[in-house]
């Protein structure tokens, strides 16, 4: 499919929805998804990004400066994850809860159709907020359109959104935390300075900073994993920030997509 299919195709499956809200994160997906549902109804769409520790500020700064440029009808929210104790207990299908939370949420200020950023990619991982979605008959334009990841971005490109085009992927920062982990803001606004300063050390093109049972694990990119193992006290000044923060071991490994969830036995 070409990236001129890709949109039209997109176009196509959003003109038969009519106006919709769009749950806006922040990232490439979502933040694409509403640039195009804009253009395509304007002021009769609405864009809604939820705030919670679980959400990286500069993905908020993100969505409100492409509001702002756009022209979007954004309307910024709580959905309250953080009173539900059946997601700060983080059990295996935390993101059902937050998804849940979200999209109630959503329902609670607008009656147009609710939209996400879900793509084609993520239909083949296990995905416990797409029940979520289906409680609230939530519809996903990428997927209704055949659109994966690659062509969001190229989406993007041809869109002139430099800025989204090139946006590592960025799950929320629950995510960090191993099933079990209890959820706080403290917790995660650890990872998130952590993962802030070794990005402004490193540049590297993916780093996790995880918060296992009885350590934090920082998880980065091959390239970067050999930068730091190239120049001298990088991992200790790593551990040593770290170690300002919080008291658990600070341990080094090759980034493993989702590896701070654990499937539950049987």
């Amino acid at each position: 499919m070409t990236t001129l299919d890709a949109h039209v195709r997109l176009t196509e499956a959003l003109t038969s929805l009519g106006p919709v809200a769009v749950a806006v994160s922040g990232g490439v997906d979502s933040m694409t998804l509403a640039v195009v549902v804009h253009r395509l109804f304007d002021q009769d769409a609405l864009m809604v990004h939820a705030t919670s520790p679980a959400v990286p500020p500069q993905a908020t700064a993100r969505v409100r400066a492409h509001a702002n440029q756009e022209g979007w009808n954004l309307k910024i929210v709580d959905a309250e994850e953080f009173k539900d104790e059946r997601y700060l207990a983080n059990p295996v299908n935390r993101c059902f809860y937050c998804k849940f939370n979200l999209y109630d949420c959503i329902s609670g200020v607008t009656r147009l159709p609710i939209v996400s950023g879900t793509n084609t990619d993520d239909l083949s991982d296990y995905r416990p907020g797409l029940e979520a979605a289906k409680d609230h008959q939530v519809t996903h334009p990428f997927v209704m359109a055949g659109i994966d990841k690659n062509a969001i971005r190229a989406i993007a490109r041809q869109l002139e959104l430099d800025d989204l085009s090139e946006l590592p992927a960025a799950p929320c920062l629950s995510s960090r935390l191993q099933t079990g982990v209890t959820v706080t803001a403290e917790r995660l606004h650890f990872v998130n300075k952590v993962e802030g300063y070794i990005g402004d050390l490193l540049s590297p093109k993916t780093v996790r900073c995880r918060i296992l049972a009885k350590q934090v694990e920082i998880q980065l990119d091959p390239a970067s994993f050999d930068k730091l193992d190239g120049a001298d006290n990088l991992r200790d000044q790593i551990i040593a920030f770290a170690k300002t923060q919080q008291s658990l071991p600070i341990k080094f490994a090759a980034y493993k997509q989702g590896s701070a969830f654990v499937h539950a036995e049987g």
